[in-house]
């Protein structure tokens, strides 16, 4: 198993999985050629890749999704409402619909996509279960709500929002109808909501946590590194490697 955030941000995602024999992008939102060349960057040909599987329609998750699958001739992962959103920039691509709360099996893999709370038409979570164990993904969600919390128990590996700083975000230059947004349980989780979520789904085999989509205006890296160590230092079922994505550049690799 591997996980690498490839890009993780305000201004684009992607996210390579590699379990059992498949390899999946867990969203698009660079170009295809600049996705190509962040999976080159740590050592992955694209052509290996076996799908693309998509959160959300927001641009940021999205933009270059339909074109990279295009070219790798895979197909895209979506939810129907998610493909409406979006079916102007997916003709020609092959497309494999799911529903939001029902599992499903791509190759060797069971993908469980769960309903998050986000200003999107139908924002989802992943559990991505492979027979080595389970990866599990939720960015983009205004509130841990008890069904993500249930999702996401007893993964090895998990990637988790730790969008914004509080002080940050409430005196930052951001006008005061987009700060309601990202702090409404439609919007994005803080850098405390995420360690309270973590506290919750701590267990003795969790191996790697990536802090994911960090606002570069509303946020720090080293702050929300210092929160999450914080709440680890604090218990002792098990110690994670923490790693903070970063938009410009690909993070360290989990593998197991």
């Amino acid at each position: 198993m591997q996980v690498c955030l490839l890009a993780s941000g305000s201004k684009g995602n992607a996210i390579y999985i590699a379990a059992g024999t498949s390899k999946l992008l867990v969203d698009c939102g660079l170009s295809a050629t600049e996705a190509l060349n962040r999976l080159g960057a740590i050592g992955v040909d694209g052509g290996e890749l076996d799908a693309i599987l998509v959160s959300h329609e927001h641009t940021d998750h999205t933009r270059g999704a339909g074109t990279l699958a295009r070219k790798l001739k895979i197909p895209l992962l979506i939810s129907y409402p998610t493909c409406q959103e979006i079916h102007t920039s997916l003709r020609k691509t092959e497309v494999v619909e799911f529903e939001a709360g029902y599992q499903f099996t791509f190759r060797d893999l069971l993908i469980d996509p769960f309903p998050i709370t986000h200003d999107a038409c139908d924002p989802v979570g992943f559990i991505i279960e492979a027979a080595s164990g389970k990866i599990g993904i939720a960015t983009d969600l205004g509130i841990a709500t008890r069904l993500v919390k249930d999702k996401l128990q007893g993964c090895r590996a998990l990637v988790i929002e730790s969008n914004h700083d509080e002080d940050m975000l409430l005196n930052g230059p951001y006008p005061w109808h987009l700060k309601q947004r990202i702090k409404s349980r439609h919007g994005h989780l803080s850098n405390n909501d995420s360690a309270e979520l973590l506290g919750e789904l701590l267990h003795s085999r969790l191996e790697t946590v990536f802090l994911a989509h960090l606002s570069e205006v509303n946020n720090d890296p080293s702050v929300a590194l210092h929160v999450a160590t914080k709440l680890v230092d604090s218990q002792n079922l098990c110690t994670p490697r923490l790693v903070v994505g970063e938009q410009i550049r690909p993070s360290e690799i989990w593998a197991a």
